[in-house]
């Protein structure tokens, strides 16, 4: 989840086509289509006709696919621009990216092997499964799974804007259907071929997309600055000019600003704590063979946490490159246009741009799973078989990428990014049932679904308050919310404040619930089953009594 406070929508960008650009970015986007409908074929099942083989490539992913998969659902195209854009808008506050991503893993390490394990032996698919499971909860659950949808589908759309970024860049800005045109084309391939091949599609693809991430950015963080006076001059002129009064007024700081760390760090905790509640992260995770290969590789993807820190320097290599533009969305596409010789160019600009289709074919599929099983199956077709669940789930990411396409072309790129921001807010307040629920049932049900509707109100309430008075937005404006109530001043994430407000719901009403033994609902999971390595789902004759984990 990366803040965006600091996007704005305006359209500007190269002024006409480059062929040899163009040319080579149709070439790369073309041969990893190609890839994505070959994909059916790789480690191929006698049928895709279940979830568990079109949404969850068979549950047989190792290390090797597992990391490139997790690399290239957690860092998307939208993240290689908005973390240089957010520096060069705000300046240090956008490099709580890059701590929030060295939290995660040790959070990831400790708590989702346990998930696997329990979602293995129930045949969990889910998250909302597992808390229809452990809690014994529909209505909990499905609060689960409609937050993670409607979490994941601007995070969809948002992908079109790293896309979007790198067409106007081109030249391919336009206006009416032929503005419109490419990234109908380029979302009717993904979703063509996410249709095919479900999640082995972008599991193939991921190894084209960090192999062309990597290549870019290692050559822009040392050519770069060698054509701007090295780090010590870019670090001179950025602080320069985060001085200047009307980048101040603005909110910039080349340093954070006095009272800046309680939102610095809250932000960085915050994010940390969300980023595996995504249903597409957690897709990548039962994708996995064995809970030994999620431990792996939360400690093997520490690569990635480097890399964004050095993509997050393009935004300060944008500012010392004295990039001027008011979208800054190109604060990255624009150094490479000024510095780069155009086949370079076009291949930057292509792997942003597949970047894009990796992470997007898994928040489809994992927002499909979610509707199939924790809505339709359980509201409107319980009988349903795993080959009708699976053609459910085709239909509904085909629907899913539809809305997303239509979202971003008839709506503001600016409302996109707001309801990215309230996304996070969002999936942060599932937290606490999923969590805890792998650990303990002391928690109630109720209680918990008492907190999950205590923090999403809270939380959006905060997020509606913001202001941005630099682009002139009353609601809306950015992560921070300045606490202004009984006596305290200070400034901090309002997902976090909304997630502290949960957890106290949580915990004075499951007292008070367990007191007056309200009813807890069934658990069908054991104590073993948290800490299965292997094995066959368990079948429902096998699960005896509930029992507390």
């Amino acid at each position: 989840m990366i803040s965006a406070q600091h996007i704005v929508p305006a359209a500007t960008g190269g002024q006409h086509v480059i062929g040899l650009e163009l040319g080579i970015f149709i070439a790369l986007f073309a041969s990893v289509a190609g890839i994505g409908f070959v994909a059916v074929r790789w480690r191929r099942a006698p049928s895709l006709a279940s979830i568990d083989e079109w949404g969850l490539g068979g549950r047989r992913f190792g290390t090797f696919v597992s990391w490139f998969l997790l690399g290239g659902d957690l860092y998307t195209a939208y993240t290689f621009i908005a973390i240089p854009a957010l520096l060069y808008g705000a300046g240090a506050l956008g490099f709580f990216a890059v701590p929030y991503t060295i939290i995660v893993y040790p959070l990831v390490f400790a708590i989702m092997p346990r998930l696997w394990s329990v979602a293995h032996r129930h045949g969990a698919a889910t998250p909302a499964d597992f808390i229809r499971v452990r809690f014994g909860s529909s209505t909990l659950a499905l609060a689960v799974a409609l937050t993670g949808i409607v979490a994941t589908m601007p995070y969809i759309a948002l992908q079109l804007v790293g896309i979007e970024a790198v067409l106007q860049s081109m030249g391919l800005a336009g206006t009416g259907w032929q503005k419109d045109l490419p990234l109908i084309i380029a979302f009717a391939i993904l979703a063509a071929y996410t249709y095919t091949s479900g999640l082995r599609a972008p599991a193939l693809i991921a190894f084209v997309k960090d192999a062309l991430i990597y290549v870019v950015v290692i050559v822009a963080v040392i050519y770069i600055p060698s054509r701007l006076g090295g780090y010590g001059h870019i670090f001179s002129v950025t602080q320069a000019h985060f001085a200047q009064p009307a980048v101040k007024k603005a909110g910039g700081s080349f340093l954070l600003p006095p009272g800046g760390g309680t939102a610095y760090w809250t932000l960085a905790l915050g994010s940390a704590f969300a980023l595996f509640m995504y249903p597409h992260s957690i897709t990548a995770v039962l994708s996995t063979g064995n809970r030994n290969v999620i431990r792996r590789n939360s400690v093997l993807l520490f690569p990635y946490s480097f890399l964004l820190g050095l993509i997050a320097l393009l935004g300060y290599m944008a500012i010392a490159a004295h990039v001027k533009v008011t979208n800054t969305n190109l604060a990255v596409p624009e150094p490479f246009q000024k510095m780069f010789p155009h086949w370079f160019v076009g291949i930057a600009f292509s792997a942003i741009a597949i970047g894009a289709l990796v992470p997007a074919a898994i928040m489809s599929i994992a927002a499909a799973n979610l509707f199939t099983r924790n809505v339709w199956v359980e509201y409107f077709d319980r009988d349903a078989t795993p080959e009708r669940e699976a053609a459910v789930a085709r239909i509904v990411s085909l629907l899913v990428k539809l809305g997303a396409v239509v979202f971003v072309l008839t709506l503001s790129g600016q409302f996109s990014v707001n309801l990215q921001l309230l996304g996070g807010v969002w999936i942060l307040q599932t937290f606490p049932a999923i969590v805890s629920g792998l650990y303990t049932r002391f928690l109630h049900r109720w209680a918990l679904l008492l907190g999950w509707l205590a923090g999403m109100v809270t939380g959006t309430l905060m997020a509606y308050a913001v202001p941005n008075p630099a682009k002139h937005q009353h609601h809306f404006g950015g992560s921070v919310y300045s606490w202004h109530y009984f006596g305290l001043h200070f400034k901090a994430y309002h997902g976090f404040i909304a997630l502290v407000i949960n957890v106290i719901v949580v915990l004075v009403a499951s007292v008070v619930l367990n007191a007056l033994r309200a009813p807890r609902g069934e658990d069908r999971t054991r104590a073993p089953d948290y800490e299965e390595l292997t094995g066959p789902p368990l079948p429902p004759a096998e699960v005896g009594e509930p029992q507390p984990a």
